[in-house]
């Protein structure tokens, strides 16, 4: 043989053992979607679809959120209540809605509502446990029921859930206000409150609320018309913006005092 020959060569060795593949991390976490109950048990198959409902629950609300980040909110629950509560009556079932964008809206709208309903909304990560402690220690001296739900919670209530009140809607009202203060953004919540709350009857959203009661378009507001805006929102359905009584016009200025309190509208800029 030539020495290249020689060269070619290669001495002998056995083949190095193969690794096993790596599983994608979540393919483990996600077995019990395609596993099957241990037994026919009702404690195995309680689990089994306790499991299985407690995912899908989780999995679709954060996707639902995540897609009304950057989608117009169309329908809630309440306009849907509002509507089913004309059937059999002779009130009319016309419903008063048009969605603006948070940059179509007069910021003195924005401030208004922040002043009326929740001043601590930039700062607070969707709950006010001050102002939750200060309205139990009223309502445990009054007959009065005062609330204490911030911006973000009655965003949670309105865009995802129903009126009432119940423990399980509580429950859900928490768990959507975290949701939303991680995913949305402080801006994204106060745009979504300003286009779905409840302003007055079949009316939801400062853009109909100006066209129905100011004849213009939400974008040109000024102070005193939308501190008159918040100052029935406690009580959109008994209150009114075109007959105001003592309360509202009270309110209106309370609500106007507080604007300039907070220095105008500079204080939603750093939502």
């Amino acid at each position: 043989m030539s020495k290249n020959q020689y060269r070619n060569i290669k001495p002998n060795s056995s083949p190095s053992p193969s690794k096993p593949a790596k599983k994608a991390w979540w393919k483990p976490s996600l077995a019990f979607l395609n596993a099957t109950p241990k037994s026919n048990s009702w404690k195995d198959l309680g689990i089994f679809w306790l499991k299985k409902i407690v995912f899908y629950f989780f999995t679709s609300t954060i996707i639902m959120v995540v897609l009304l980040r950057f989608l117009p909110i169309f329908i809630t629950p309440t306009m849907i209540s509002r509507k089913l509560e004309t059937i059999g009556t002779d009130k009319s079932s016309e419903l008063f809605y048009e969605w603006k964008s948070y940059e179509k809206i007069s910021k003195e709208a924005g401030l208004a509502v922040v002043a009326s309903e929740d001043q601590s909304f930039p700062d607070h990560l969707g709950l006010d446990f001050d102002m939750m402690w200060n309205a139990f220690r009223y309502n445990l001296k009054g007959k009065k029921i005062r609330g204490a739900s911030t911006i973000s919670q009655q965003v949670a209530k309105n865009v995802f859930l129903w009126q009432g009140r119940s423990y399980i809607r509580k429950v859900l009202e928490l768990y959507f206000t975290v949701l939303i203060e991680i995913f949305w953004g402080k801006e994204r919540i106060l745009e979504v409150y300003l286009n779905v709350a409840e302003m007055g009857n079949m009316t939801f959203g400062v853009e109909a609320a100006a066209n129905r009661y100011f004849g213009k378009s939400a974008i040109d507001l000024s102070r005193t018309e939308s501190a008159k805006i918040a100052s029935i929102l406690p009580s959109p359905r008994k209150y009114s913006i075109v007959n105001p009584g003592p309360y509202v016009q009270k309110r209106t200025n309370q609500v106007t005092r507080q604007m300039r309190a907070l220095g105008g509208t500079a204080y939603l800029n750093h939502l």
